[in-house]
């Protein structure tokens, strides 16, 4: 893929140096941002060991990376495994660094890095630095800041609008996670679709301040220039004029736009297809990217059979083109369109198939197994709180429809029968 970035990092108006640090390495495809922290120009010398170290674990795994671009077998996960060790050889270096030397302990940084790769995007991230990616005019935040003031917001004890205001306004750079202030850090990682037009902004907490509260801005600015180089600046500009209350960070990658793409069309369609179904219906857009991943799309011949009744669940579909005919006993239930989806209840339940589904005609189903859907309820815990309550919703309207179906036929059961005695009432 073709790509455009650039960076640009200024002090801010009310620092006195810069603690921020970043990295663009253009035959890696590799881009860092690390704001670090800690007294006695700690927090510069652990950002600044962060973004080295982190280059040099990646560049070290050059070999993998060019399998990855080629097609070869190197899997995903090897990939984001890779990241997650460049992390952690980063975070261990700035611990040793600062066991040897006293007045550094405890210095820390953040680390947010985007990794190139094929035709898919890797993100490893610690601490309250951001990753945005504008996509067709949309704005979506690829990381999750680990910062108390986030927690708080994320349990609903607090608003966005009001941290200024609240007893928390004085702890806004409070981190929950950081790279060296401890020997090890757990690591956020996601891998993704990178799609042309894709435009990706990487920064430190001294810009994403500025944007928390219009997010529309982040497209605004990412579009309004032909120049990459205007775009950066543009962002420190917006940061220092809103007060500059820390140092500012800013690196902008554009992946080149391409006249045909078949892959835009594709992904775009899975993302729409998930946001659909109520059991999505609460997933923000790296959630949906999270699900996306352990989707497969498969295609079915006209009157090919997709599933038996009788037979064991373990897939649900969501229809991307086509039609879908579900029966029952050789007797004919429904069809099903572009947007529908049937197999759900796999993802929580083996019983066996109650009913057949088979293609009306030539169709393309998006599939997705239960061990796969265990596999994230395990291992997120905030995206299957979601999951989990959007399924305990959906049977619950389930419950309520088939008890009032139940009912309904109950009532008309017990009425009397007039079709054979019309009565008429002279008056």
């Amino acid at each position: 893929m073709r790509i455009d970035f650039w960076a640009s990092t200024d002090v801010g108006k009310q620092r006195d140096h810069n603690e921020d640090n970043f990295l663009v390495d253009k035959n890696l495809n590799l881009f860092v941002v690390a704001d670090g922290m800690g007294g006695h120009a700690a927090g510069e010398v652990a950002s600044s060991l962060c973004v080295r170290r982190v280059r040099e674990a990646v560049a070290n795994n050059r070999d993998l990376i060019e399998r990855f671009n080629e097609g070869a077998s190197a899997a995903r996960s090897e990939i984001l495994r890779m990241l997650e060790h460049a992390v952690q050889a980063a975070c261990s270096a700035i611990y040793q660094r600062a066991q040897k030397q006293p007045e550094k302990r405890g210095m820390g940084t953040t680390c947010t890095l985007l990794l190139l790769a094929g035709h898919r995007g890797f993100i490893a991230h610690v601490g309250d630095s951001r990753i945005y990616l504008l996509r067709q005019g949309q704005t979506h935040q690829l990381s999750e800041d680990h910062s108390l003031v986030n927690e708080l917001v994320r349990r609903g004890k607090l608003k966005l609008e009001e941290i200024d205001s609240s007893p928390y306004k004085d702890y806004k750079n409070a981190v929950t996670r950081a790279v060296g202030v401890y020997e090890s850090v757990e690591v956020d990682t996601l891998d993704f679709d990178v799609l042309p037009g894709d435009q990706f902004m990487l920064c430190s907490d001294g810009l994403h301040h500025y944007l928390d509260l219009d997010e529309t801005k982040i497209g605004e600015i990412l579009t309004k220039s032909g120049d990459v180089k205007e775009v950066t600046s543009a962002f420190v500009d917006l940061a220092n004029e809103g007060g500059g209350h820390d140092n500012i960070t800013s690196v902008v990658v554009r992946v080149q736009e391409s006249e045909h793409d078949e892959r835009s069309k594709e992904v775009t369609l899975k993302i729409d297809a998930l946001k659909r179904m109520p059991i999505f219906r609460y997933l923000n857009y790296k959630e949906l990217v999270r699900v996306m991943n352990i989707t497969e799309v498969h295609d079915f011949d006209a009157e090919e059979t997709i599933i038996e009744e009788g037979s064991p669940a373990q897939d649900m579909f969501i229809i991307l083109e086509g039609k879908v005919r579900l029966h029952k006993d050789d007797s004919f239930i429904t069809n099903l369109e572009p947007g529908d989806h049937f197999g759900e209840m796999a993802m929580v339940d083996s019983a066996p198939r109650s009913a057949s589904a088979s293609a009306a005609e030539r169709a393309r189903l998006l599939v997705m197994r239960r061990s796969d859907f265990y596999d994230i309820i395990r291992d997120e815990s905030q995206l299957s709180v979601k999951l989990l309550w959007s399924f305990v919703q959906v049977l619950a309207q389930r419950l309520r429809k088939t008890t009032a179906d139940l009912s309904g036929a109950r009532l008309e059961a017990s009425l009397p029968d007039f079709t054979d005695d019309v009565l008429f009432d002279d008056n």
